[in-house]
């Protein structure tokens, strides 16, 4: 394998989280339906918005928080996604950058007859940490193949798709550029399933990519494995995950996580919690972690300890994007990243 720039090429939606604490009534007020994601229209993001109580925004979605805490981890990281060329455009390509993310997509153009503004997701924090998600997708669905840069997926040693992309057809001729330049330059592909409402939507085209050998690696919680299998029981959704791809990453919330294998299942425990203040993020950084890990050669146990270690970190507080240095808290766990 010839040597690569990046450990990780994240591809996503390109969304700016703005955040608000909510009580569980106000979710039944405004008919949300607690721990899922849903999609807007523009409109509706700004009837939620004026209702919504102090908010912060945050540069986010999902395979940006992973790209961003990678780079975190002392990582090499790049991101394709969409934005407007205005200001929260310009805040996402700012806020990116500067972690350390190779992040050249061009911005959608304010005079484009398409033009729409940068994405954004309403994300409401319960008491108990649990978050809903409102997202208005705005710019990130212009994300198309001649957005992906050959070069860039050639010199990244893993190329990382979210599973919210695969609403948009164009994202998926992207996705799928991507994955065939990657495996001609003998990369692996990973995908993260995103959210159950996502694989109820897409659950025989998210099966086709695995089994196609697309992807190489998934990342799905258990909530999401049952529901790709259509099935309530979670140890036969595992064994069904490991006939149908090669590697398999599961977290378990407060119970650690494991690892599916044509080897086996490899479990770990979950890293210690004080206090969960806001779960907005947890798998994203489980990604993380759990990609430096492979990208570092660890074993498969040591990867997801990692990203457990990782996904404990945010936990803590609001927002997607850790607040503690992520490569002194792995080397105080005693990980060599």
């Amino acid at each position: 394998m010839s040597d690569t720039r990046f450990d990780v090429l994240g591809i996503g939606n390109a969304i700016v989280d703005v955040l608000a604490r909510a009580e569980d009534d106000f979710l039944v007020r405004e008919g949300l339906v607690k721990g899922s994601m849903r999609l807007i229209d523009a409109e509706e993001a700004e009837r939620l918005y004026d209702h919504m109580g102090p908010a912060k925004e945050i540069s986010g979605g999902s395979a940006g928080n992973t790209v961003a805490a990678l780079a975190g981890l002392g990582g090499r990281a790049a991101y394709f996604g969409k934005v407007a060329d205005d200001h929260l455009g310009r805040a996402f390509a700012h806020d990116i950058r500067a972690v350390g993310v190779h992040f050249a997509t061009a911005p959608l153009a304010a005079v484009a007859p398409d033009h729409a503004p940068t994405a954004r997701s309403m994300i409401l924090v319960t008491p108990d940490g649990e978050r809903t998600m409102n997202t208005f997708l705005g710019a990130c669905v212009h994300l198309g193949p001649e957005d992906v840069d050959p070069a860039v997926v050639a010199a990244a040693e893993i190329v990382y798709l979210e599973g919210y992309l695969w609403d948009r057809p164009a994202a998926k001729e992207a996705f799928r550029k991507a994955s065939e330049i990657a495996h001609a330059h003998g990369r692996r592909v990973a995908l993260t399933l995103s959210d159950s409402f996502c694989v109820d939507r897409w659950r025989d085209e998210f099966l086709d990519l695995m089994r196609s050998k697309t992807v190489d690696l998934v990342f799905a919680n258990q909530t999401e494995v049952k529901a790709l299998y259509e099935t309530a029981d979670l140890d036969a959704g595992i064994a069904a995950l490991r006939a149908d791809v090669g590697l398999a990453a599961v977290p378990l919330s407060d119970e650690g996580s494991l690892v599916a294998s044509a080897d086996g299942v490899v479990r770990v425990a979950a890293a210690p919690v004080d206090v969960v203040v806001d779960t907005t993020g947890a798998g994203d950084l489980y990604a993380a972690g759990f990609l430096c890990g492979l990208s570092r050669d660890f074993d498969l146990a040591a990867c997801a300890e990692l990203g457990g270690l990782m996904a404990a970190s945010i936990i803590g507080h609001v927002g997607a994007r850790s607040q503690n240095d992520l490569v002194d808290l792995a080397r105080q766990a005693g990980f060599t990243v």
